[in-house]
């Protein structure tokens, strides 16, 4: 079972009008705003809380048939904008139809406009409207064909905290694209540099984490993540519920692949982890707990190997999976848990 972070997209039929200049495309940007930071986590049964942030929403209305309603991942409207009710019904027309794209003179310009800006809160505006146009495949792949992966990555190391968010949720609607992610997985190492010197629970982390359970959804990248199971780990013991459910993601991605299995239970883990397997710990974050495990069992070492492993008493191995582990004795208060599917998923573990 994998993961990925799904975005939802919309878009409309109507034609955009021609921009006669960079300032007329700097001026569609700059109301890019109005839709920042929204992103929905997408995952079966379970319901994933995302982050709505507001901040730059003052009651500003984005034109059905514009650019930026064009370009928007997201509803352009809303009730809970505290904007006038009557383009409620706009909003919806908008969120009805086909999902658009804007034409390659645009993308292009609005990638010379980020490089060239010298203004902060211009080149945030600029990002938040590419990572909206990434929703788009036929975007995405323009996006790769005129350099506009690097580009955008360059922002990684952006001084702005706001504008290293920005970039990497662009580069996450750009990464569930199988062909971006070829150039994609050489900043895994930044990314991860990201998540470990960022505050805990902090935006960077999350987007972060979202990038990378794209990323880590084929085999294909997942083993330039192997050195990074116990900064995961360690996340997952000291974060909210939000940030766990994002650090599961990526664990149950990795731990799906048995290549990555020997890395994965050699490395140090938290003694305190054991301590999430409780009827208190959120039902969301118990059950993509369990589905790690059930991974986990699924290898099967060596007696040799298996040896090895116990000599080293901070291993995953020795905390979830030895004979020894707390976790024999915490399952099976699990199986008296209201929900019904962690009740199942506990029952197959102990069979």
């Amino acid at each position: 079972m994998y993961e990925i972070c799904a975005y939802r997209r919309m878009g409309d039929d109507n034609v955009i009008a021609r921009l006669g200049s960079m300032k007329a495309l700097l001026g569609i940007v700059a109301g890019a705003g109005a839709s920042y930071g929204i992103y929905k986590l997408v995952f079966g049964r379970v319901g994933d809380g995302g982050v709505n942030r507001r901040k730059s929403a003052k009651s500003v209305t984005i034109q059905p048939g514009s650019l930026m309603a064009k370009v928007s991942g997201f509803k352009v409207v809303s009730k809970s904008d505290n904007l006038d009710p009557s383009a409620e019904t706009e909003s919806s027309d908008i969120h009805s139809k086909s999902a658009a794209s804007l034409e390659p003179r645009h993308l292009s310009m609005l990638l010379s406009l980020l490089q060239s800006s010298p203004n902060p809160e211009e080149r945030r505006n600029v990002l938040v409207t590419l990572g909206n146009a990434a929703a788009f495949t036929v975007n995405q792949d323009l996006l790769r064909e005129f350099g506009g992966l690097h580009i955008i990555a360059g922002f990684l190391s952006d001084p702005s905290s706001e504008i290293r968010v920005q970039t990497l949720n662009a580069l996450n609607n750009l990464s569930m694209n199988i062909r971006n992610q070829e150039q994609l997985k050489i900043y895994i190492p930044s990314v991860m540099q990201l998540i470990e010197m960022s505050p805990v629970n902090s935006d960077l982390q999350l987007a972060a984490l979202r990038l990378l359970t794209n990323l880590s959804v084929t085999d294909n990248h997942q083993h330039l993540m192997k050195n990074s199971i116990t900064l995961l780990l360690s996340l997952l013991v000291v974060s909210n519920e939000v940030l766990q459910i994002q650090v599961l993601k990526v664990l149950v991605n990795l731990s799906s692949n048995p290549d990555l299995m020997d890395d994965i239970v050699q490395a140090q883990a938290p003694a305190s982890l054991i301590l999430l397997f409780d009827s208190c710990t959120s039902t969301s974050v118990l059950l993509r707990l369990l589905f790690f495990v059930g991974n986990l069992r699924a290898w099967r070492p060596s007696a040799q190997v298996a040896e090895a492993l116990r000599t080293r008493q901070d291993s995953l191995y020795c905390v979830l999976l030895d004979s020894s582990s707390q976790l024999h004795r915490k399952l099976p208060l699990l199986l008296s848990h209201p929900d019904e599917e962690v009740k199942t998923q506990v029952a197959r573990l102990l069979t």
